[in-house]
């Protein structure tokens, strides 16, 4: 196996994608002569040549809207949005075609296409570059939310992605695509959409996240399993739409205790929707009220507040050790 960060594991999602289906295509600004703002699209260009890796104008609504008459003539678009705040500008595309064809045409037409976009906080960025709005897609009916945490999870995610029938929202966390290197399979593997991950048994509380934030949850377990003895269980939601309730639900219904930690906004976030399921399916386990760690109601600030914004290790194992006197 070899050693990636997730930038070269997402690249190697899109060869792989490119290889393996003709009508696959990649499509963004700069994604082809640059090879990408974070260098996620090198060398295809090159290998796949200017009809599949498609340099755009700088227009978000132009690159989805083509996405999707692509998408009905049987291609299968890979868009890149520079940042997730940029893709503001293609959100009347996003909700108002592609999340909707299949139900418009009562199942005929699919939406083949994939929209990736680059998110959250961790690299000082300025105003629009750092933003975690993945419960505003979540929130509509035909569109998968998924979002990666590790190299070889990038890897399979965005795989399984690109060979799926409708369409994905691909939220990869910024902040993690240098930040260190996985082992990742050789041959071509995928993950199913719409399955969390245990990524660390525990019996004691139930830590729920997904993206930039697992390295902080980990962090924080590992602490309180060297300094208090509490034994965490962490479950990685990798997509957060459809949710796997069944996982969350099990893990919390043995542990009887949750923290749920995400950088986005508190309020409507995904936390919320978390806690509310769990609250349907396992009330009468839960021994203490679910806790949410979250990024707080402002705009993403700054970067020399960037830290403060962030959920951390730190304001993870307060919330669980509070929880665990309840």
């Amino acid at each position: 196996m070899a050693q990636l960060n997730m930038v070269k594991a997402l690249n190697l999602a899109m060869r792989e994608g490119l290889a393996e289906d003709e009508n696959v295509i990649i499509m963004g600004e700069d994604v082809g002569q640059d090879e990408g703002v974070f260098r996620v699209t090198e060398k295809l260009l090159a290998e796949f040549g200017p009809d599949r890796v498609i340099d755009t104008p700088l227009a978000e609504g132009a690159i989805v809207g083509t996405a999707v008459g692509l998408a009905l003539y049987g291609m299968k678009p890979v868009c890149e949005m520079q940042f997730s705040g940029f893709a503001y500008q293609a959100y009347h595309q996003i909700e108002g075609h592609v999340s909707r064809f299949r139900n418009r045409t009562r199942g005929r037409f699919g939406m083949p296409i994939v929209v990736r976009m680059p998110f959250g906080g961790g690299i000082r960025a300025i105003e629009h570059h750092s933003e975690s709005r993945e419960a505003l897609y979540a929130h509509n009916p035909g569109l998968k939310m998924v979002i990666c945490s590790t190299p070889r999870n990038a890897r399979a995610l965005l795989l399984e992605s690109i060979r799926h029938p409708d369409p994905v929202i691909f939220f990869e966390p910024k902040a993690l695509y240098r930040a260190f290197k996985e082992e990742v399979p050789d041959e071509p593997e995928t993950m199913k959409i719409g399955k969390a991950h245990v990524t660390r048994a525990g019996e004691d509380i139930t830590l729920v996240s997904y993206g930039a934030m697992m390295r902080p949850v980990l962090e924080a377990a590992d602490d309180l399993a060297d300094e208090d003895g509490v034994s965490a269980e962490v479950v990685d939601l990798l997509t957060v739409s459809p949710m796997d309730t069944e996982t969350i639900a099990a893990s919390v219904s043995k542990t009887g205790r949750c923290v749920v930690v995400h950088e986005g906004p508190r309020t409507c976030g995904v936390g919320a929707e978390v806690v509310a399921r769990l609250v349907e399916s396992c009330f009468y386990h839960l021994e203490a009220p679910i806790r949410r760690i979250t990024g707080y109601d402002v705009h993403f600030p700054y970067f020399a507040r960037e830290q403060a914004f962030l959920p951390g290790a730190d304001r993870i194992k307060r919330a669980v050790r509070e929880t665990l006197v309840c």
